[in-house]
């Protein structure tokens, strides 16, 4: 990771979201690397024991100014990964995904600025390309996202473009794929796993089954932003974080019943979408962030062999 400037390699960070599934990664792999850590969190999606003993955990929300900006005084670097994170949910109540999204954003980077921060890094999503015609899309492709969700994040991407120019402010956008494992409650994988365990034998998928999208395992998740971080160029720059190649959700559902040791029955509700907003083929370009030295490990059978042994070990 770049030095802090300040003769010294460790730095004071604050990250927004970090008793959240990514974000709680994410920050212990900050403190390992020997930072210090203020995790800030509402707790609406996230929980306090996810949260390394380390850090220092303010509960506080990126919707109410006066919280984030107590919070940002005195920290250097900003990860911002608190976010209304269901495409579903941005149409349902457009209005909460814009107000935690998108003016959370702005609390956040207000908060920043007055603190003095110097590099933000912000939790974007491969929802922004859309429907991408090109396949790997590259982070130059045009941003045409189909959901609210996909549209609010790429609303926090231009505030910070903004910022870096009018502020002065390194400002790094990552842009993930479908990131799994330890700790999600969420995602196609999560949702497998909960319908299997109230019925082993039969397994309903949304869509045709055929949507074949990026999954990246978290471990490679956080070394991939980490990388980023460190290869990130000054001012406004963007990184995609995703997997090599696509895995169609038929293929998961038989990885997940075969972990499980079940001959589950598998139908569809049809269309080629699973939901409305749904992507049905997604795979993000690595060419960018593998210059960076970063090597994808974890295979996606072997990752959801973990993430199955975790989710056994919760009782779901």
């Amino acid at each position: 990771m770049k030095n802090s400037g300040n003769g010294s390699s460790r730095m004071k960070i604050l990250l927004t979201g970090g008793a959240g599934f990514i974000g709680a990664h994410l920050c212990k792999a900050l403190l390992d690397a020997g930072n210090e850590v203020t995790v800030f969190d509402n707790l609406s999606a996230g929980k306090k024991e996810n949260v390394d003993a380390r850090a220092k955990l303010v509960i506080g929300d990126i919707c109410k100014k006066e919280e984030i900006f107590a919070a940002a005084k005195g920290h250097y670097v900003i990860f911002h990964f608190a976010a209304e994170p269901s495409v579903l949910k941005s149409f349902t109540d457009p209005a909460a995904t814009q107000r935690i999204n998108v003016q959370g954003t702005q609390n956040t980077l207000d908060a920043a600025a007055k603190a003095g921060a110097k590099k933000f890094v912000f939790a974007s999503t491969s929802a922004v390309y859309g429907e991408a015609k090109t396949i790997p899309t590259p982070e130059s492709a045009p941003t045409l996202p189909i959901s609210n969700y996909g549209a609010s994040k790429l609303a926090g991407e231009k505030l910070g473009m903004l910022y870096a120019k009018e502020q002065g402010m390194d400002f790094l956008t990552i842009r993930y794929a479908n990131i799994y494992g330890p700790l999600s409650n969420h995602g196609v994988m999560f949702d497998f796993y909960c319908k299997l365990k109230k019925n082993a034998s039969a397994l309903e998928i949304l869509g045709d089954g055929k949507q074949a999208k990026s999954y990246l395992f978290i471990s490679d998740a956080i070394d991939a932003t980490l990388a980023a971080f460190s290869a990130a160029k000054s001012g406004f720059d963007v990184y995609n974080i995703g997997s090599s190649s696509q895995t169609d959700v038929d293929a998961i559902a038989k990885i997940l019943c075969k972990e499980l040791h079940l001959s589950s029955k598998l139908s569809h509700t049809g269309g080629k979408r699973g939901w409305e907003g749904d992507v049905p083929l997604m795979l993000l370009s690595q060419e960018k962030l593998c210059k960076s030295g970063w090597k994808e490990k974890v295979g996606m059978e072997e990752g959801i062999r973990q993430y199955v042994k975790w989710l056994s070990a919760q009782k779901i």
